[in-house]
């Protein structure tokens, strides 16, 4: 009678061990359950706590990505308050125009005499000149411009004998060419000269003057209201007091007219300050209102992360209110943004609200503000101050280092942190729960792989045991 068989391969117990993705698989051959689908969707429950887990990691991650931006739209916003309350903003400061700046501009250098002033130019300044053919000398040599000598090589080209010029410091004349063989030799500095100028001597035989275009120099003539005047040079200072004046072209029979106003903060500058800040709070406005407006998914984490975020919409809230709150111990008529033309906008005619007023979008009335810096400058300056303060102050306690907006954002890197320790954690477990499965079901089909190699001896046995 035979004994019963015994196993030693897998194959010959009825069952398969795969690998993949680096966790055995079983394969049942025994049983004939698909055990890798058991396990993969038993896995897949236990897996669940685990996604919640990365989906809420996922959602604070987005959600701090798009606080930190806010946070960093803000600071710059309150930097632009602030910088409307910087005193020099409001410094007085001379504007010099011209009616015609192609031919005379002006610009202060202290305090000038405010007025227009009628400037005609006959003249303009330049410098002397005198013009030579250049022929490259046979041997090295020396010539001497004004008393200062200059060495030439055997052979010099005409390029490098005008570098030489021009780089040496101690030479009172520049030079350039005109063609392949001609310099003009000129002097550094315009203006009339008394004597002679621009002397050469040259033994090497390189320069020939052509003496018919030989040039002095002159000086600018101009009038300021009927004054005569001269100058050596185009800038000219002193014509007008505190103002200096560029010529830059012959007037002819048609004065240019320069006039110096009175000193004064600059309007341009605030309006361009006022308009920065504006620019600023606009995009801050609708980069929170879009995070705001942005609903939840149940398929993306990423979405709806700050979806009707209450700390943000009260900050929303508190800004739109600081634009119009009326500084303390201001005048009548000259106490908040509205009174410098900073307002959401007019209706139009028909008595409709822009889309971008309904948004709370700020814009600048320029002609109110040029008005109030006319007629009220210090004024206008106290608003900006008042408001500057209140306002920066606001939006840093949300926005600054330690602010609201910054604790949130530490908050949720700590909790992301242990969010991604806890799913180490679970998935190290989920790990082994998967290897125990395995072995479990690796065990199963090893002993019906066993009982059915019993069953079938047995009944291969069977014969045996009838009677002859």
């Amino acid at each position: 009678m035979s004994t019963t068989p015994t196993t030693s391969s897998s194959a010959q117990s009825g069952y398969l061990l795969n690998s993949l993705g680096g966790a055995t698989q079983i394969t049942g051959l025994a049983s004939g359950l698909n055990t890798d689908q058991i396990i993969t969707e038993e896995m897949a429950i236990y897996n669940q706590p685990v996604i919640q887990l990365q989906n809420q990691e996922t959602g604070l991650t987005t959600a701090n990505t798009q606080l930190t931006s806010i946070q960093s739209a803000l600071q710059t916003l309150a930097a632009d308050a602030q910088a409307l309350s910087d005193p020099s903003l409001f410094q007085s400061s001379q504007t010099v125009t011209s009616s015609d700046p192609t031919l005379v501009a002006g610009a202060t250098t202290s305090g000038a005499a405010v007025g227009g002033y009628q400037v005609s130019v006959s003249q303009l300044a330049n410098a002397a000149s005198r013009t030579y053919t250049f022929a490259s000398p046979a041997s090295a040599g020396t010539i001497t411009i004004d008393g200062q000598s200059v060495s030439v090589s055997a052979g010099e080209s005409l390029s490098t004998f005008i570098s030489s010029i021009n780089s040496n410091s101690n030479l009172d004349v520049y030079a350039a060419s005109t063609n392949s063989n001609t310099v003009v030799l000129s002097d550094r500095a315009t203006g009339q000269q008394t004597g002679s100028y621009i002397q050469v001597s040259d033994p090497t035989g390189a320069l020939t003057e052509q003496t018919s275009l030989a040039y002095a120099g002159q000086n600018a003539l101009y009038s300021v209201d009927g004054t005569a005047g001269s100058s050596a040079s185009n800038q000219v200072t002193g014509a007008i007091a505190g103002v200096t004046m560029t010529l830059s072209g012959v007037t002819g029979s048609n004065p240019v007219t320069i006039d110096v106003g009175a000193p004064a903060a600059s309007t341009s500058a605030v309006q361009t300050a006022v308009n920065t800040f504006i620019t600023q709070y606009n995009s801050v406005v609708s980069q929170i209102q879009t995070q705001l407006a942005q609903t939840p998914s149940s398929t993306d984490p990423t979405k709806g992360t700050l979806y009707q975020d209450p700390s943000l919409s009260s900050l929303l809230s508190s800004m739109r209110s600081a634009m119009y709150t009326a500084g303390s111990g201001l005048p009548s008529g000259m106490a908040s943004m509205l009174d410098i033309g900073v307002s959401t906008g007019a209706t139009t005619g028909s008595g409709t609200v822009s889309q971008t007023a309904l948004a709370g979008d700020l814009t600048l009335n320029s002609t109110t503000l040029s008005s109030q810096m006319t007629t009220d400058p210090t004024g206008v300056q106290a608003v900006l101050n008042s408001w500057s303060i209140s306002f920066s102050a606001l939006v840093n306690d949300q926005a600054a280092a330690g602010g609201t907006i910054d604790q949130r954002i530490q908050g949720d890197t700590q909790q992301i942190s242990q969010l991604g320790n806890q799913i180490s954690a679970m998935q190290a477990m989920l790990t082994d729960k998967q290897n125990q499965l395995v072995a479990q079901f690796a065990q199963m089909e090893s002993a019906l792989s066993q009982n059915q190699s019993t069953a079938s001896w047995l009944t291969s046995q069977i014969p045996q045991l009838a009677p002859p």
